[in-house]
């Protein structure tokens, strides 16, 4: 296929504006690899980058198949759907776009967690139902001002999170791949000992094989602390959580809540779930306010218009430098 324009393979439905942007100044083939392989075959010489959201999936396989490929630009901070260690053997860089969604993740954790322990989206309910009014108040709920936080990753999005907890006189304890000289929080070893020693256990840790179910039956024990007490945020990644394991702690009150932005094979999310009034639910949003991801998309376009320059990339990933 000729075109004056560059020929870039999208690999998932992408944001009105980001796509909008792109098909400015790209041939953009809309997950044809998917859609129409035979066509695909015969575009995919031509194909020299790839963009998709946080949740793409751009394994070996399909990486193969364009001899040409060399650039993966990624609208999200999340890239652990590209198989990274594929792209530095083949020559292929990747980018995602950090930083700029580090306020809006930071801010749904503490929604999160306010809506866990002060069940308003209960109260909510209560109201609209007219249960206000004919059962009066509603039963207490757990203070957050105050409360113990740990949290699970301390990198950007982490630190933004702890600011924010801070600012509620909550004791920062955590928990990453080593402990942080510059920071004045408290360290511990792994996931179960700090869920042992805090009131909410926010998970903002990368997804991938090396996270998978983090977040598990014994993490959720020591987090309950043998009461019913602790609540679970999670921002990060579905798979970090041991999912069957937190539907049974919520079920049993092993802990007393849970606010998830994230599942284990969304959309689709387990129907145990809808039923548990001690779990806030969220469609993965963490990032979608217009701003942040208008931001989101300007540092891909970016990241892939300087590909194609042959200028250095903003963002690489740390992979794939």
């Amino acid at each position: 296929m000729s075109t004056t324009k560059p020929e870039i393979l999208a690999v998932m439905p992408l944001p009105p504006y980001a796509r909008a942007q792109l098909d400015v100044h790209y041939t953009v083939h809309d997950r044809i690899h998917l859609s129409a392989p035979a066509a695909f075959a015969a575009v995919a010489p031509h194909i020299r980058a790839i963009v998709g959201s946080g949740e793409a999936k751009v394994p070996r396989e399909l990486m193969v198949q364009m001899p040409n490929l060399k650039m993966v630009s990624v609208i999200g901070v999340g890239y652990d759907g590209v198989d990274t260690a594929a792209a530095n053997e083949l020559g292929i860089q990747v980018t995602h776009t950090p930083d700029v969604l580090n306020d809006d993740v930071a801010d749904l954790a503490l929604g999160l967690m306010l809506c866990a322990a002060r069940k308003l989206p209960q109260a909510d309910q209560y109201v609209r139902q007219g249960l206000w009014a004919t059962q009066g108040a509603m039963p207490l709920a757990r203070k957050v001002s105050g409360s113990r936080v740990g949290i699970v990753g301390m990198g950007r999005i982490g630190k933004t999170i702890a600011k924010r907890c801070a600012a509620f006189d909550m004791p920062i304890s955590y928990t990453a791949r080593s402990s942080k000289a510059d920071l004045p929080f408290t360290f511990y070893a792994n996931a179960k000992e700090l869920a042992a020693n805090v009131d909410f256990l926010v998970v903002i840790t990368p997804g991938g094989a090396a996270t998978k179910g983090l977040i598990n039956a014994e993490v959720l024990a020591a987090l309950g602390k043998g009461a019913g007490e602790g609540y679970l945020v999670n921002v990060a990644r579905g798979t970090v959580i041991d999912q069957p394991a937190l539907i049974d702690a919520l079920q049993k009150g092993i802990i007393a809540g849970a606010g998830l932005d994230v599942f284990d094979g969304e959309p689709q999310v387990p129907d145990a779930f809808f039923s548990m009034a001690n779990v806030t639910l969220a469609p993965h949003v963490g990032s979608a306010t217009n701003a942040t991801r208008k931001a989101m998309a300007d540092l891909a376009l970016l990241n892939l218009a300087n590909f194609y320059a042959g200028k250095p990339l903003a963002t690489p990933v740390p992979e794939c430098r």
